[in-house]
């Protein structure tokens, strides 16, 4: 697998072979692309009992979707889901993987904790797993350039069709 810089990744987004949808030129950097935190949220719901985690538990049944106008306050220790704005779609021989952006780690801020892969084959919107490890409240505002998606290609193909492979529609 090799990383898409620059180039190639206008390239690709001019003949419409990736696309990141919205997207302006300032996103694109030397050898990935910023995304945007959206508006909506999916916050945690105070614990009532246990959480099972097992092949068949279901993040929505501990979780309430919640939209901001403006920002949403993430307390010290507290994590919270969130969508990007943009939806990212992959062509079957591309993957890619989601990163949080330095400055927003200096803060404290860990903008996707885990399961940083995306699939080749996918279109949706991406969800972001923030944390906030920091000891005061960050208040994250809805249309920061708040990751990157760094693209790569795959030995072979595969077509993503699991679980999520519709998050984040409208």
């Amino acid at each position: 697998m090799s990383v898409l810089a620059q180039t190639e990744l206008r390239k690709l987004l001019k003949e419409g072979v990736i696309k990141v949808e919205p997207c302006e030129e300032s996103q694109i950097g030397p050898a990935s692309i910023d995304l945007h935190v959206g508006n909506t949220f999916l916050v945690y719901k105070k614990a009532r009992g246990i959480c099972h985690v097992t092949n068949d538990t279901n993040f929505e049944d501990i979780t309430e979707e919640l939209t901001v106008d403006d920002y949403f306050v993430l307390m010290p220790s507290e994590s919270v889901l969130a969508y990007t704005k943009e939806r990212v779609t992959l062509p079957d021989n591309m993957c890619g993987r989601l990163e949080g952006r330095s400055r927003f780690a200096r803060l404290g801020l860990l903008v996707h904790i885990t399961a940083s892969f995306m699939q080749p084959g996918i279109s949706n919107r991406q969800i972001l797993e923030m944390y906030n490890a920091s000891q005061f409240p960050l208040a994250i505002h809805a249309g920061t350039r708040i990751c990157q998606f760094i693209f790569e290609y795959t030995e072979g193909t595969g077509h993503y069709d699991g679980r999520f492979v519709n998050q984040g529609e409208d």
